[in-house]
């Protein structure tokens, strides 16, 4: 779907989008481009989850009063909603977590720290994001698994060949994110699904920066556990969700205990509630889940397929202007087709985290250091670099503002 208001996505002189976004349209100098570290909330999304608070703030679950039982109703409605958003057919297999961290961590924990055993591999990609790295060698420690990494080519990409070369009969979970954090490639999920399946294996996606700009289709990457944050799709801080297979939530242990999470507690033991309520231990955040389904709705009202359009342009003109400018050194691929929503690179000379002070005097919002990537920039000899990250509420002024700042960092240095 395609929304009436946005005909023509490409023309970044057009913005209909700012306007929606209450720090954005209250401060029109700011070219904002840092979503891959957290995005703009929408109106609809701040006003929601005030919503809940002014008329439906009840604990859920277990109230038998009427505000509880609409707390209730609130959750499930959400979790079927975000359910939707994702492709999945079944709500219960959708997982609240405090964030993407907490989802993956407990994939690694409770899922594969219950299968692993010594000898056994996990196979991840070099690119992947700390918190898709060190839960998987803190599992592989403690089970005498074998940690051992995918490597891309020259163009950021996992290639067939190194697949062949690393995922073999002793892997039995394949970690990878679906888009990289700092390259912005996007991993071939499903192949990975197909090879780890075949050899009887798990396949675990860190969706945190796909499913900002492109339509999720779990049944379709073939995966077995999903995770994102709902702060970098639109939605709030303190939401990660975490999906997975029916039965594989229903074999695994649970990763955190107290209230909510029972069936039944004895002074000498306890057993526990079906999912999803087997994983989500303690009060739950209503309002954040709520808020967290009008932030999928919101991209879904504008359409999935309208936004790739758009940030497709964005790409386009934003690398062809960087990469345009002599002291720009690139960090990855320069072909935007290849990336989804940002672009690293370093000033020839200046440390990043200079470029970013400078570029903030100009109003304009930067990431810079290793981006949780630490093994990839090792990798790649790179020991920090900048990021200027995109989404569908940008347009040309942004890029132009970025341009004009770098500019402003080169004569500071040179004069």
């Amino acid at each position: 779907m395609i929304s009436r208001k946005t005909p023509h996505v490409e023309d970044l002189s057009a913005n209909p989008f700012k306007e929606d976004f209450p720090l954005l349209s209250s401060n029109p100098q700011l070219a904002f481009l840092d979503s891959a570290a957290t995005a703009q909330r929408p109106r609809s999304v701040i006003e929601a989850q005030a919503e809940f608070y002014r008329t439906t703030n009840a604990n859920a679950l277990r109230g038998l009063y009427g505000l509880s039982m609409r707390a209730t109703a609130a959750i499930a409605d959400a979790r079927s909603a975000i359910a939707r958003a994702i492709g999945a057919d079944d709500p219960c297999e959708v997982i609240a977590c405090r964030n993407a961290s907490e989802a993956l961590n407990m994939a690694a924990t409770a899922f594969a720290g219950s299968i692993l055993r010594e000898g056994d591999e996990v196979c991840i990609t070099v690119m992947e994001h700390h918190s898709n790295l060190i839960p998987w060698q803190q599992v592989c420690k403690a089970s005498g698994a074998r940690l051992v990494y995918l490597y891309p080519d020259e163009q950021g990409v996992i290639t067939p060949d190194e697949m062949d070369a690393k995922i073999g009969p002793r892997t039995r979970i394949v970690a990878a994110a679906h888009v990289s954090n700092v390259l912005g490639i996007e991993n071939p999920i499903a192949e990975l699904a197909r090879r780890v399946h075949e050899r009887g294996g798990y396949l675990v996606v860190d969706g945190a920066q796909s499913v900002p700009h492109m339509r999720i289709d779990v049944a379709a990457l073939d995966c077995d556990f999903f995770a994102f944050s709902a702060h970098k799709a639109f939605g709030p801080f303190g939401i990660g969700i975490l999906w997975g297979r029916r039965a594989l939530l229903e074999a695994m242990p649970p990763f955190l205990t107290g209230g909510e999470m029972i069936s039944r507690v004895t002074q000498e033991s306890a057993s526990w509630a079906p999912i999803p309520e087997k994983f989500e231990a303690g009060t739950q955040d209503a309002a954040g889940l709520v808020a967290t389904a009008v932030g999928l709705r919101y991209m879904e009202e504008i359409g999935m397929e309208a936004i790739r359009r758009r940030e497709r342009a964005l790409m386009r003109a934003c690398t062809d202007a960087l990469f345009a400018l002599p002291f720009i050194e690139p960090v990855g691929d320069v072909d935007p087709e290849r990336r989804h929503g940002v672009v690293a690179f370093n000033v020839a000379g200046i440390h990043p985290h200079d470029v970013a002070s400078i570029l903030d005097s100009c109003d304009v919002a930067i990431r810079a250091g290793h981006h949780c990537a630490q093994p990839l920039l090792a990798w790649m000899g790179v020991e920090s670099c900048c990021r200027a990250s995109l989404a569908f509420y940008n347009d040309e002024r942004d890029i132009a503002a970025l341009v004009d700042g770098l500019n402003t960092v080169w004569r500071t240095f040179h004069g």
